[in-house]
């Protein structure tokens, strides 16, 4: 099963092109300091603009370095259903353990509409989906009603809710029951909603700060909440900070500052401002890290 601290990867850029060097040596990090699961081309890997190519070899690098020591969740979701099913069948393929299939953005289906792409993307192949409902980034919300249905399908094991709602956790679990792998898609909220019967989040923080987040997570499933509670102190002005500018251009700042990759975003994306800079720094400095 899915839980725990779930990493967003970053995608590392240099001269606009992947790091594949930078990129490996990330995914081993995240390993070595306990992360429990690895996403990589999700929207904190920019996906919007990487190309198919690159977004192919990002998975394959990911799967390639995890080596089965942790679970590939490939980010295969767009806007376009027939691309999505193709590239959730490319990431059977590739070997990846599961898919993070994003709600469709910018064409704001409806609630059928929803229902039907992921059936769609379902009936294709066997590969376990996770859907991720982000309403902030897709504009359109998979509500607990819709998300029962799609529970149903074949494929579908879970969910990473960036909705912000905690109630959300109990309406699932009351419509879907506790076999649905709940996880948040919010690093603030990581703490409460596996109170509320979340299993994990697929973060941003940890990208930066990797054993910290996987040491939150472990003790929130092994109901540790004291411990969890401290380590969570540490992580705030983090979680904060990171999302001072569009992400994940902190986040990458933050790697800058240990050294790890470059701070390079693609456009229309670009680098923090100085204040976000500040605050990225001060964070870490809270955290630890630096």
């Amino acid at each position: 099963m899915l839980s725990g601290s779930i990493t967003a990867l970053v995608t590392p850029f240099k001269n606009n092109a992947v790091d594949e060097a930078a990129f490996q040596a990330l995914v081993e990090r995240q390993i070595d300091s306990g992360t429990h699961g690895l996403v990589p081309v999700g929207t904190t890997g920019e996906s919007p603009t990487l190309s198919l190519d690159e977004k192919k070899r990002v998975i394959a690098l990911t799967i390639e370095v995890a080596n089965g020591r942790v679970p590939v969740i490939a980010g295969t979701g767009s806007n376009n259903t027939a691309a999505s099913v193709e590239m959730t069948q490319w990431a059977k393929e590739a070997g990846a353990d599961a898919a993070l299939v994003v709600a469709p953005f910018y064409n704001k289906p409806s609630q059928e509409g929803l229902f039907r792409h992921f059936e769609a993307i379902s009936a294709s192949c066997d590969l376990p989906v996770v859907v991720y409902n982000i309403p902030g980034r897709s504009i359109v919300d998979i509500q607990p009603e819709t998300m029962a249905r799609i529970a149903t399908l074949p494929a579908v094991i879970g969910v990473k809710d960036a909705t912000g709602d905690l109630t959300r956790v109990g309406a699932h679990r009351r419509l879907i029951g506790d076999k649905f792998i709940q996880l948040s898609g919010e690093d603030p909220t990581a703490i409460g909603y596996n109170a509320e019967g979340g299993v994990g989040c697929i973060s941003v923080s940890s990208n930066v700060a990797p054993a910290l987040c996987a040491q939150l997570q472990n003790a929130t499933l092994s109901g540790d909440y004291q411990e969890a509670l401290e380590v969570g102190d540490m992580l705030q002005p983090l979680h904060k900070a990171l999302f001072l500018s569009p992400s994940p251009g902190p986040a990458k700042y933050a790697l800058s500052l240990l050294g790890l990759c470059l701070p390079d975003v693609r456009l229309p994306l670009t680098e923090p401002d100085d204040a976000a800079k500040a605050a990225v720094q001060a964070a870490m400095e809270h955290a630890g890290l630096i």
